[in-house]
């Protein structure tokens, strides 16, 4: 059985991709990986993660489903996460992985805060059904049988009167979690503030003695974040989210950080509009003509963060429907403008927190599971 360790050095560096709905598609983690490979030829730069998959949808093969769980040839390891809210579903999904071959390491979502997510005891919700979480740890790594390591990603717990994180940990690692991924914020922070890296040290000295690696994940702007976390956290590795929007050259940066090498400088607008013309012809190789530029308009503002670009062409590209067009617009830039290290450790995507955290009636009366999901889980996979 390869142990999470074994798999961290199978990727070359302890980075991981983290799960992102509507993000971590083949074709973001595609351009992630040609970008550590531009550092360091050969290398992957990390494991990439798909995005969230529904265990339930998986099972009853959904299409949408089954293309989010597709790699590209050159994928390895390849690496998908699951999400349940029910002990006998997730045995079946890691069955039907395992047995049809569709990945070489499974990871368990505990740590969405999305309301939908939440509100159906899932995500960071379910972590304090001690019973419910301890079953479904359990049953995926017994159906995966050794072939396919199983990891957990969790969060602190669900506000600071509900906190899991010790408990859940230590319970993962005792089934036999290959490592356990923890984000430094509780569900009801959301993305606010900051990531609790002390929480993150607790957790490496928890499991310590078993022998489980703890990565960590929250805040990693740059490859000078993710070392410092690792210093001041003793942790195994880190998980890497909002940092890379708009920055899919960061896994360059890790992979130098990570491999003792210098860091490369950030790019200038120039090597940026090159960065978003290859990702929107990716995303239009993946997602199909038409419908991946318009997926790609939201990749836009992360980019261009920083930079003087202008309303009018800010909106333009915004509404960008083809490929030529987007070529166009970019072309029409300054392109000499040096890229703002300011910008680049803003935050990215959602930061307000939650006024609460959604959840199933009477979910906080109890810590016990007691055989019954107070709802079906989410059943459309990306979150």
């Amino acid at each position: 059985m390869t142990t999470g360790q074994e798999l961290l050095q199978s990727a070359g560096v302890p980075v991981v991709l983290a799960p992102m709905a509507g993000i971590t598609n083949r074709a973001f983690r595609r351009l992630a990986r040609e970008s550590a490979a531009a550092v360091m030829p050969g290398q992957t730069g990390g494991i990439y993660v798909t995005e969230m998959i529904t265990s339930r949808a998986l099972i009853e093969r959904h299409p949408e489903t089954l293309a989010m769980t597709t790699f590209d040839s050159d994928e390895s390891p390849r690496s998908m996460q699951l999400y349940t809210t029910d002990p006998v579903t997730v045995a079946a999904a890691v069955r039907m992985v395992v047995e049809e071959d569709r990945a070489d390491h499974i990871d368990l979502n505990f740590g969405c805060p999305v309301p939908k997510v939440t509100k159906k005891g899932g995500g960071s919700a379910l972590p304090w059904k001690r019973d419910l979480f301890r079953a479904i740890v359990t049953e995926a790594i017994r159906a995966a049988d050794g072939r396919v390591p199983v990891t957990v990603k969790m969060r602190m717990g669900i506000d600071d009167e509900h906190v899991t994180y010790l408990d859940a940990g230590r319970t993962a690692a005792e089934a036999g979690a290959a490592w356990v991924t923890l984000h430094g914020r509780t569900a009801i922070q959301s993305y606010s503030g900051k990531a609790n890296r002390d929480a993150i040290a607790r957790l490496v000295e928890e499991l310590a003695p078993l022998g489980t690696p703890v990565l960590g994940n929250g805040d990693i702007w740059t490859a000078r974040d993710a070392l410092s976390m690792v210093a001041e956290t003793g942790c195994a590795g880190v998980v890497v989210g909002r940092g890379c929007l708009g920055r899919p050259w960061l896994f360059g940066h890790l992979t130098a950080a990570f491999s003792g090498v210098p860091i490369p400088p950030e790019p200038d607008l120039g090597a940026v509009t090159a960065a978003m013309s290859r990702h929107a012809q990716l995303l239009e190789d993946v997602l199909g003509p038409g419908r991946g530029i318009r997926d790609f308009r939201k990749h836009v503002a992360w980019y261009l963060k920083g930079f003087v670009v202008g309303a009018p062409t800010r909106h333009a590209l915004g509404l960008v429907s083809s490929l030529d067009e987007l070529d166009a617009l970019l072309a029409g830039l300054d392109l000499d403008q040096s890229y703002s290290v300011e910008a680049a450790t803003l935050p990215r995507g959602r930061t307000s927190p939650q006024k609460r955290v959604a959840l199933p009636d009477g979910w906080l009366e109890s810590q016990s599971w007691e055989g019954v999901v107070a709802e079906e889980e989410v059943a459309v996979s990306g979150g």
